[in-house]
């Protein structure tokens, strides 16, 4: 699993979400995902990863070994919980 496969099965699963995701150890199992989707909005944290786990079905149980999740609205992001989402 690469970054950009993560980003990909993120944002075309969950509309108008933007995503950034960094391979922690270059080994393709350890990530740092953060997520800024509009969907979000009215969810709880469990719910808004639920989002997240669905949209990268197999590959969080295959190919994924440590995921560190940020997931936030628009509005979120805005208010500053985030200062930059970096495109990997």
């Amino acid at each position: 699993m690469d970054s950009e496969s993560i980003v990909r099965l993120i944002e075309e699963a969950i509309p108008g979400a933007t995503c950034s995701a960094v391979d922690l150890k270059g080994t393709g199992d350890h990530f740092d995902v953060t997520v800024v989707a509009e969907g979000f909005d009215g969810r709880s944290m469990v719910e808004q990863h639920r989002m997240v786990y669905a949209a990268l079905g197999d590959a969080i149980r295959e190919s994924i070994h440590a995921l560190s999740l940020k997931t936030m609205t628009p509005e979120q992001y805005r208010e500053g919980l985030v200062t930059k989402i970096p495109r990997s």
